[in-house]
């Protein structure tokens, strides 16, 4: 019997898009915000944000392939800004808010449709949530589940900045069994992506994994298809899951 759902965060519970001009307006944020720190960048907006861009997916590349997520002083010194010869020790003290920034401000975000009234059913049928996010910032999962007004309802958050475990690791979501004190076939999660979401709920032999249709990330499941990892189900909206857990139960 499932006890618990857990939920992607990114393309989950939100998805989010890139409008015209909004990375060089981000990096014209991240020049700015550095000022302030007393660090200079010898850049343009416009080339930091080409830099950004490509440095950025150098840094998912990698973390694809060994599954870990390095302190956020390190990704901003050894990835991010790695063109500039800072350290991890001269970008420690504004790491965390640099991180913060590039989740929150950096995508244009809108939370998707019917999010507290599944999470509110869930509750009242006696379901127990949490969430297991690829994230690199600390702080801005907490900050979004209050924004949204959903933070009462997640008994864990687990995060790859804090556990230094990727999706599609199954030991990210060993992490939340212990937190939660259930089995495996006792959890079902929600997420958005084949890559990291549908095979890590596999790896970690989760009772129900469910899908969420969001065509933005197409590029990172590019060469794996549902044939291969298929999900139990696939939805288009988040107001589905109560019905399916439901039946789940009813087996």
């Amino acid at each position: 019997m499932i006890q618990a759902v857990l939920f992607d965060l990114g393309g989950t519970l939100h998805v989010s898009d890139s409008p015209p001009g909004r990375e060089v307006w981000f990096a014209r944020r991240v020049i700015d915000r550095l000022g302030d720190y007393g660090v200079r960048l010898d850049t343009t907006p416009e080339d930091l944000a080409r830099r950004l861009a490509v440095n950025a997916e150098d840094y998912k590349h990698m973390t694809e392939a060994d599954l870990r997520e390095y302190p956020t002083a390190e990704v901003w010194a050894n990835w991010y800004l790695r063109d500039f010869g800072l350290t991890p020790a001269q970008l420690e003290p504004m790491s965390e808010e640099l991180s913060f920034l590039y989740d929150y401000e950096r995508p244009r975000i809108m939370r998707r449709p019917h999010l507290a009234e599944t999470l509110a059913r869930l509750h009242e049928m006696g379901i127990r949530m949490g969430m297991i996010s690829n994230i690199i910032s600390r702080s801005v999962v907490p900050h979004f589940l209050r924004e949204y007004g959903i933070d009462g309802y997640m008994e864990c958050v687990v995060t790859s900045c804090e556990t230094g475990i990727r999706k599609p690791d199954p030991g990210i979501f060993r992490v939340a069994e212990a937190a939660l004190g259930l089995k495996p076939e006792e959890l079902a999660y929600v997420g958005d992506t084949i890559s990291r979401d549908v095979r890590g709920t596999r790896s970690a032999g989760w009772r129900t994994m469910i899908q969420i249709k969001n065509p933005g990330v197409a590029h990172r499941d590019k060469g794996l298809s549902q044939a291969e990892f298929p999900p139990d189900y696939l939805i288009e909206d988040l107001a589905e899951i109560p019905a399916i857990i439901a039946k789940e139960n009813e087996k």
